[in-house]
């Protein structure tokens, strides 16, 4: 079978490449894909990156052990393993291969075909894309969590997203609102129409105004980007407010926010709250309800052929997407 395979860690036209792989085989409880749609997330440009160093000590001193990238799926249920009792073949179905957190998984998504266990997969939702339900996975899941169990967001809860035009920030603008929330996106001049459709309160161009100096005060900051000392961060944050740093989903750069990551998690006067993806069936669920609700749409900034996914994740390392960069096969 056809599948992106990585050969060592830089720039992605320089590591990726099309070849053919064997076909992997389906364990007694997972589903065999036939893949239609994947999207790039961070996680995946990381491991092509190879940076920070540390990382390589687990995935590969010199290159990856596990050579195919990818995480989201969509696709078609090619075989079922023999304790598989609620797909079958034929099934159309949705997911990320997220469940134990690694980056690096012994079948990546950047593939005509992939192994998932059927705890992180379900039905596609009827109503969506196969491009559509490829990028909601791990965005969109990461977002949920983050509104609705790390902040408990409830109505009348005043946030405040940066980086509202990334791919997990389009889904917390929506999530948020669905949820009661007052939101404001802070975005770069060319998305505030953007983050403005998807129902934002209010939108800072963060071109002209920094958050971290205007008064306004916010009972949940999302910072997806990173991009202000966590302690510049906090100042905008109401008494007992919640600051929530996304690695998973961070558009300002692995290496800048790194070392932010880690100075928010040892500040002792604001509630920090981490709060990773976890994909399952019941929150699998929780999101495909919201997207087939209408209330949640997928935002695609830009979809690329699988031969040409070293250019998808060259795109993504840029960190100007808005939304979420899809992969077809």
């Amino acid at each position: 079978m056809k599948a992106i395979v990585q050969t060592g860690y830089g720039a992605p036209e320089r590591v990726l490449g099309l070849a053919d792989i064997p076909r992997p085989r389906v364990a007694a409880d997972a589903v065999l894909i036939r893949v239609k749609a994947t999207s790039v997330n961070t996680p995946d440009w990381i491991a092509v990156a190879g940076v920070p160093y540390v990382l390589r000590l687990q995935s590969g001193l010199r290159g990856p052990s596990t050579p195919v990238r990818g995480t989201d799926v969509a696709g078609v249920v090619a075989e079922v393993g023999r304790d598989v009792t609620d797909l079958r073949a034929g099934d159309e179905v949705f997911g990320s291969l997220w469940g134990d957190g690694r980056l690096m998984h012994a079948h990546g998504t950047f593939a005509e075909l992939t192994v998932a266990p059927v705890s992180e997969v379900m039905p596609k939702p009827a109503g969506l894309s196969f491009e559509e339900a490829g990028a909601a996975g791990m965005s969109g899941l990461t977002a949920l969590l983050m509104m609705r169990d790390a902040a408990g967001v409830v109505p009348g809860t005043r946030v405040l997203i940066n980086g509202a035009s990334g791919g997990v920030g389009t889904f917390a603008v929506q999530i948020a609102k669905t949820l009661g929330a007052e939101v404001t996106g802070v975005c770069s001049t060319h998305n505030v129409e953007l983050v403005r459709s998807l129902g934002a309160d209010h939108v800072i161009d963060y071109t002209e105004q920094d958050f971290t100096r205007g008064a306004a005060r916010y009972d949940v900051i999302l910072d997806n980007v990173l991009n202000h000392p966590p302690a510049a961060t906090a100042r905008a944050l109401a008494p007992s407010g919640i600051l929530i740093p996304n690695s998973v989903g961070n558009t300002g750069g692995m290496l800048a926010g790194l070392p932010r990551m880690v100075r928010a998690r040892f500040m002792r006067s604001v509630d920090v709250r981490f709060q990773s993806c976890v994909v399952n069936r019941e929150n699998l669920a929780a999101l495909a309800a919201l997207l087939e609700s209408g209330q949640v749409r997928v935002v695609i900034d830009r979809t690329y052929p699988l031969d040409d996914a070293p250019a998808a994740v060259a795109h993504m390392l840029g960190h100007h997407a808005a939304g979420n960069v899809v992969i077809t096969v």
